[in-house]
């Protein structure tokens, strides 16, 4: 069966079996949720600006979509 390091602490574990997979246990996979649910992690995203004319095409095409 296939061990694996868990994301959390590095303690190896075999994958088969384990309802906590890819985590060791309840406790890393609680601490690890509780780090994205603290925006600890994040996706890498580009931002981009909007001009004038893009931000009132926008609101025009969410207008004509209230109404």
């Amino acid at each position: 069966m296939p061990v694996v390091k868990c994301p959390h602490c590095g303690t190896e574990k075999e994958f088969s079996g384990n309802e906590f997979r890819p985590f060791c246990s309840e406790r890393c996979k609680l601490l690890d949720f509780g780090a994205w649910a603290d925006e600890e992690f994040a996706l890498p995203a580009e931002t981009q600006s909007m001009t004038d004319s893009e931000i009132d095409e926008l609101e025009k095409a969410l207008g004509a979509r209230s109404e």
